[in-house]
């Protein structure tokens, strides 16, 4: 027999299911019910937890390399810029101390030629540190709550300050807590002096205004201030000591057809801080020594019973000399 009349079909008995075509379209047809059943029903998540608590070990101990390696390259970096962190904090420690010796300094001279001067000694300010609350829900006032009241001697009046400058003024107390109106409240106003040029102003509070949120007002349009002019409390309203950073002149808008300039300033301190700083005035200034001489008057002579003169007073001496 020729090995071509042979039938290479299997039997029938050997003939293994159905077509591939229709093992991919019920597996297809099977895969998207369990995908349907486990986002709505979700039925594997038992299976998932189980294997996700099996390889926990497996996955942390191929993560430790990678890990290690990260932690040795940030460590590294850590230890570089903590080095140069610490030269810079020891050179401006270096230049605050300079700028302390020199104040100290100055403030020796100034308080001899006060002296020298017969002038009122000045006022000595502490401070109480308050941290904040939380701010206001008012939307047509800017104002903040410390956590600081009558119960620690806060008083109204009393300025707020940060690390950048002056933040605003005590304007109510409460036994435990004060609310603070910020300088960009359009009700406040702080008398600043141009540290460039010695010009005394008021700022004025312009929340929302894109160019500067404070605002001085009434200067005339020739006068000399210029961008990036930094402002200082003026010390004449007897409220902010002087010498307090406020704010940056940020833009300056001069116009020949209106009798004052407009001038905005940004100010310096940072309402998002946590941390604040409420100056006290420590010491009250004596009113200033007022000389009134006493008048002369008439006195009766003892010995005789005529009347004493009175004694002459030169300021009551008239253009045309004293008549007899």
């Amino acid at each position: 027999m020729s090995l071509e009349s042979i039938d290479h079909t299997p039997p029938p008995f050997f003939r293994q299911g159905i077509s591939a075509l229709s093992k991919v379209a019920l597996f297809g047809l099977l895969a998207v019910l369990l995908m349907v059943s486990d986002e709505r029903f979700k039925i594997t998540n038992p299976l998932r937890s189980s294997i996700a608590t099996v390889m926990s070990p497996l996955q942390w101990l191929i993560l430790q390399p990678g890990h290690a390696v990260s932690y040795l390259g940030s460590y590294f970096v850590s230890l570089q810029e903590a080095r140069s962190l610490a030269a810079q904090s020891d050179k401006k420690l270096t230049l605050n101390t300079l700028k302390l010796q020199k104040i100290e300094q100055l403030q020796i001279e100034n308080e001899h030629l006060r002296r020298l001067l017969n002038l009122r000694p000045q006022l000595s300010v502490s401070a109480k540190t308050v941290q904040v609350l939380y701010e206001t829900p008012d939307p047509y006032s800017q104002r903040i709550v410390i956590d600081k009241g009558m119960a620690e001697s806060i008083v109204v009046g009393s300025p707020v300050i940060d690390e950048s400058g002056v933040l605003g003024q005590v304007t109510r107390v409460y036994p435990l807590v004060s609310e603070v109106t910020l300088l960009t409240d359009r009700d406040q106003s702080i008398p600043v002096m141009n540290a460039r040029t010695g010009q005394r102003n008021i700022a004025f509070g312009n929340p929302g205004h894109a160019r500067g949120a404070l605002e001085l007002r009434f200067v005339p349009p020739g006068a000399d201030v210029e961008v990036g002019d930094l402002l200082t409390t003026s010390g004449i309203d007897g409220v902010y000591p002087a010498g307090l950073h406020v704010a940056t002149v940020s833009h300056i808008e001069r116009r020949t057809d209106a009798a004052f300039a407009r001038i905005h300033a940004t100010p310096l301190s940072n309402k998002e801080g946590r941390h604040l700083l409420v100056l006290q005035q420590s010491k009250e200034l004596d009113p200033p020594p007022v000389d009134i001489a006493p008048k002369p008057v008439r006195g009766k002579n003892m010995g005789g019973g005529k009347e004493a003169l009175p004694a002459l007073d030169i300021s009551e001496i008239g253009a045309q000399g004293v008549r007899p």
